[in-house]
């Protein structure tokens, strides 16, 4: 099962405006007639029931969307690139490299944007004013977005089966579902995580997820426990099954336990429900009066035979109690839509520009605003270079080059666009 992939997703740059003047027979002074360019392509991601893992990613896939259309003459638009939607398997979270939540998947249906296009640049009949009649002016479009994440499957179930390999799990799965998993008399029988629906009635159902044996150390990465131990999360309530012929029954017990709560401490808030299973193997019922008494006050705990059916209706009714009550408890809370913008990501204040010396005659200036204004000022024309000049005039540019000692000839940098300074 692949529930857990790196990805980067490049959004589509916006198109360009156009710079086109409208030419016709008898038409005099036509005037400007330049469009703006079309939207760059945004991608999203969209939960999809029909979608059990995320194997359409797992070879660490660059996805990139398409530009978005030049502008053209006779005020002609360019077109906005498609949008990408990309199906992801419900419960399918989104998480930066270093850890952050994009979007949380949880229903079907759920869509989250992830990389937005950058818009389309304005042609220069969107310059013309009464002053400037004909403006050989327009802008670059935006550039797209690029975010390096990770996609990772939490699958959603109701009821989590934790418990030692070969603890009997896997047959009580299969028996108290229609999940087909595989049983056989030596541990880590299941290599991936096995999901089955436990119908009590038409409307009396959950669904139950068999994870993996864990081991001692499974939380620092030993046997297959870490894989999947992300996909407990999202349950109501665990179920502990336990071998009962084991001469370590406790220990076994609180080993797992550890295990669990060393993964994520807050696994403690989750209801669990001790299942004793093997009990039509046991002949000593020492360890089992131990066990009552040492867990009886914190635990819910049942005696059942996986494999004869044996107690484990009384056990389903209890689940199936949790599980409804929890479900009352959140059906009030709306999951509100999260959309990470890429440019929103540091909120700390941030200056509007800086400038620094790189020489002894040469300086850089720099900043998101600034680098982003230059981006959209198309400077093959004149006109364009001086509304770049005015613009740095007007946010006091000049005032702070003089500050930091720059003199007449100095070369200016600004997002690779390099130009003389004079006081």
């Amino acid at each position: 099962m692949i529930d857990r992939v790196k990805i980067t997703l490049i959004s589509g740059k916006g198109g360009d405006g156009a710079i086109c003047f409208r030419h016709e027979k008898s038409v005099e002074f036509g005037g400007p007639s330049g469009g703006n360019g079309g939207k760059g392509g945004s991608i999203f991601i969209v939960a999809d029931e029909g979608i059990n893992s995320l194997s359409s990613y797992r070879f660490g896939k660059t996805i990139r969307a398409s530009d978005g259309e030049n502008g053209k003459a006779k005020l002609c638009y360019g077109k906005d690139a498609e949008d990408i939607y990309l199906p992801v398997p419900v419960g399918t979270v989104a998480t930066t490299l270093d850890g952050k939540v994009i979007a949380d998947l949880f229903h079907n249906g759920d869509t989250a944007l992830l990389v937005k296009g950058g818009r389309g640049g304005r042609g220069n009949a969107c310059f013309k004013n009464p002053l400037k009649r004909t403006p050989k002016i327009a802008e670059n479009g935006m550039p797209g977005q690029t975010l390096t994440l990770y996609l990772e499957l939490k699958l959603i179930a109701d009821v989590g089966l934790v418990g030692l390999p070969n603890a009997g799990k896997s047959t009580f799965l299969s028996n108290n579902t229609r999940a087909d998993a595989q049983i056989a008399n030596y541990p880590f029988t299941t290599l991936e995580p096995q999901l089955g629906v436990c119908y009590q009635s038409i409307d009396k159902r959950f669904v139950i997820a068999d994870l993996p044996g864990l081991i001692s150390g499974a939380s620092q990465g030993k046997g297959l426990g870490l894989s999947f131990l992300r996909h407990i999360d999202r349950c109501s309530v665990l179920l502990h099954i336990l071998d009962a012929t084991s001469d370590t029954l406790i220990d076994d017990f609180l080993s797992i336990n550890k295990e669990l709560y060393t993964y994520k401490p807050s696994l403690k808030e989750k209801t669990m429900v001790v299942a004793l299973n093997k009990m039509d193997e046991v002949t000593d019922r020492t360890l089992i009066d131990k066990f009552h008494d040492s867990f009886d006050s914190s635990y819910d705990i049942y005696e059942i035979s996986a494999k004869n059916n044996t107690g484990t209706k009384k056990l389903i009714n209890k689940l199936y109690n949790i599980v409804k009550t929890h479900k009352k408890s959140v059906s009030s809370l709306e999951n509100d839509e999260f959309v990470f913008n890429i440019n929103n990501s540091n909120t700390g204040k941030i200056p509007d520009y800086q400038v620094k010396q790189l020489s002894e005659h040469i300086f850089e200036i720099s900043g998101q605003r600034v680098i982003r204004t230059k981006r959209l000022i198309n400077l093959k024309t004149d006109e364009g270079v001086d509304k770049l000049l005015a613009y740095l005039d007007k946010i006091g540019i000049d005032s702070k080059l003089h500050e930091v000692g720059a003199k007449n000839g100095d070369t200016i940098i600004l997002d690779g666009f390099e130009f003389e300074y004079f006081e």
